[in-house]
């Protein structure tokens, strides 16, 4: 089993990988697909949505992301300052060809009703002639941290694991990582370079990933820098910049506790995750949903931690990517699939793999560091009030940080051996969340997102 650091951490805009930037990726491909016979009897396209898009679709931004998937646009290079006007312009699609209007209001639908079979969050996207007739139509999955399959991919996945690149270590799960660990004698992050360099340089994996560790500094810091409120209705206040102007009137005073570095991690992931609900530029990691914990702990690698240097960040993300395609292959990383225990819980695990890899921990220590923090976030609920990436995801973020610093820490206190394997850890969290109710699993039908308004 081969998924790439670059397919784990991409490049994105918020709110919501799944919700966001897969609708938008999976329009993208609907105009790719559509053959010159298609475009010449064309008239209308319409987007049906489908499940967890549907109920969770307008706090989620997805019927936008959907417009600007129709308009030529691409999570990775999308300007998130010209998205009003993109969308405000968009009354026709262009189909190369020719255009056809296009009315938001009446083109995009959200359905409420049973979510369709091959996945939570399922969209229908069909192209009809003058008769309204159908021409052409598919229907697209978007399973989690940016990942869009069509139906037939979706039911080819199930029934057998898609051809990998053929890697040097194929490590499918934490029990093959480790044997092959140990056969080699290479760490995990000297195998998954190697996995990596085959299909490029090792100059060109460094710069990739400095650019991936570039565009998360780049968020934490505008997100230190920003004031007011966030967009969806809930009038919720960014806090970073204060708790960071805070933290920072305190330096040389005497009233610095020991645990402030805690409140710097955990500002450090508000920062980020206050930028995705607002629709700035992210990296999945492995979602945008928990897109802050693996930054905060990086930029806390970095601030806080002696001996911290470039080469340990690339070991950090290299280390995180192995554990997040393990996590992925084995179970979910989508919070429509498992609940919030798919996405804070498996950036948690990646990032205290991360951080324990980039401070000397052996193997066992990094699956150790990893399976901790994955086993203390197991049956957690994804229940955003509103459907919006805001509450509780904005501090589930600086909590996921915070527990993976403890986790990889107490993984360095030891040596490695312990009960609970990873392995056990990852298909305990598929099995909780195939037993989890779908109101609990992004649909914003209970827990938090309907208490909330009763009390």
């Amino acid at each position: 089993m081969f998924l790439s650091v670059f397919d784990v951490f991409k490049i994105g805009v918020g709110p919501s990988s799944s919700h966001t930037m897969g609708p938008m990726v999976a329009a993208g491909r609907f105009l790719a697909a559509l053959t010159p016979a298609h475009k010449a009897r064309a008239q209308r396209l319409v987007t049906t949505l489908h499940g967890s898009l549907a109920f969770t679709g307008k706090g989620h931004g997805t019927d936008r992301a959907v417009i600007l998937g129709l308009a030529g646009q691409t999570p990775d290079t999308l300007d998130p300052d010209a998205v009003d006007g993109l969308l405000a312009g968009m009354t026709s699609v262009d189909l190369g060809q020719r255009r056809i209007a296009f009315n938001a209001a009446t083109d995009v639908v959200f359905d409420f009703g049973p979510a369709l079979k091959g996945h939570a969050n399922g969209m229908v996207m069909r192209l009809l002639d003058a008769e309204g007739a159908e021409l052409f139509s598919e229907t697209y999955y978007s399973i989690g941290g940016g990942f869009v399959q069509t139906a037939a991919e979706r039911e080819a996945s199930l029934r057998e694991k898609p051809a990998m690149l053929a890697v040097p270590y194929p490590f499918n799960n934490a029990a093959s990582m480790l044997q092959m660990g140990e056969a080699s004698g290479l760490s995990i992050t000297e195998m998954k370079r190697a996995n990596e360099t085959v299909a490029q340089s090792d100059e060109a994996l460094n710069a990739n990933l400095d650019r991936i560790w570039g565009v998360m500094e780049a968020c934490i810091n505008r997100g230190l820098r920003q004031r007011g409120t966030l967009p969806g209705g809930l009038k919720v206040k960014r806090r970073a910049a204060d708790v960071l102007a805070q933290l920072k009137a305190e330096h040389g005073s005497n009233m610095v506790y020991p645990h402030q570095v805690m409140d710097y991690l955990s500002v450090y992931a508000m920062a980020v995750n206050e930028e995705n609900a607002a629709g700035g530029k992210i990296v999945t990691a492995p979602t945008n949903g928990a897109a802050g914990v693996v930054p905060a702990v990086i930029r806390y690698y970095l601030d806080h931690c002696v001996g911290a240097d470039r080469a340990g960040v690339r070991s950090f993300l290299l280390a995180a990517a192995a554990i997040g395609g393990i996590i992925k292959h084995n179970a979910s990383i989508s919070g429509a699939e498992v609940g919030c225990q798919g996405e804070v819980g498996s950036a948690s695990a990646m990032a205290a793999a991360g951080l324990c890899a980039a401070l000397g921990g052996n193997n066992a220590q990094v699956e150790n560091a990893a399976e901790i923090a994955l086993e203390h976030h197991l049956g957690m609920t994804c229940d955003p009030v509103g459907g919006l990436v805001q509450v509780p995801c904005i501090e589930r973020n600086a909590f996921g940080a915070v527990k993976a610093v403890t986790a990889a820490s107490l993984a360095l206190r030891g040596d490695g051996k312990h009960v609970v394997p990873l392995d056990g850890c990852i298909e305990t969290m598929r099995q909780t969340g195939v037993d989890m109710s779908e109101r609990y699993k992004e649909t914003s039908q209970g827990g938090l997102a309907v208490n909330v308004v009763e009390c």
